[in-house]
């Protein structure tokens, strides 16, 4: 394995690191509420009344940020080297593990990890986990 040193970003992955764990903690400071993505997203399939209009101003955020950051500098070329049909398949699966894990990996790996939660722990280790071995599987055992 290399390091591309061209590519080694790591003031910036410092600063989105530290704007992540700020922006959690006021979140949970101010409102009271784990930053979650899945659970935000999700409350909003269920809605409940006085509880939309913070969900909905967090996702509008969340799509909001890229375009205001290229108002300024230019976004990085997007890149995916998958088909249609992996990407669906592989969204599935992490909305069931979502589901079946109670979190996603901004609740259980940002917002949990910071609070100590041994359900984190777990859930952290067992995503991160299956992400190694399917990285593994993926491309020194089936070679695509």
């Amino acid at each position: 394995m290399t390091i591309d040193w061209q590519a080694f970003t790591p003031w910036s992955a410092l600063a989105g690191g530290v704007l992540i764990g700020a922006a959690a903690a006021m979140f949970v400071l101010l409102n009271g509420r784990i930053a979650g993505i899945s659970g935000i997203v999700g409350g909003l399939l269920r809605p409940v009344r006085g509880d939309v209009s913070w969900r909905l101003a967090f996702v509008a955020g969340l799509v909001a940020a890229p375009a205001l950051y290229a108002l300024f500098a230019a976004l990085p070329a997007l890149r995916i080297d998958a088909h249609y049909g992996a990407l669906i398949v592989a969204g599935l699966l992490v909305g069931i593990g979502t589901r079946y894990g109670s979190g996603c990996t901004s609740g259980h790996g940002v917002c949990g990890l910071s609070r100590l939660s041994p359900r984190s722990m777990a859930a952290t280790l067992v995503f991160m986990g299956a992400g190694f071995a399917t990285v593994f599987l993926i491309r020194h055992v089936f070679g695509f």
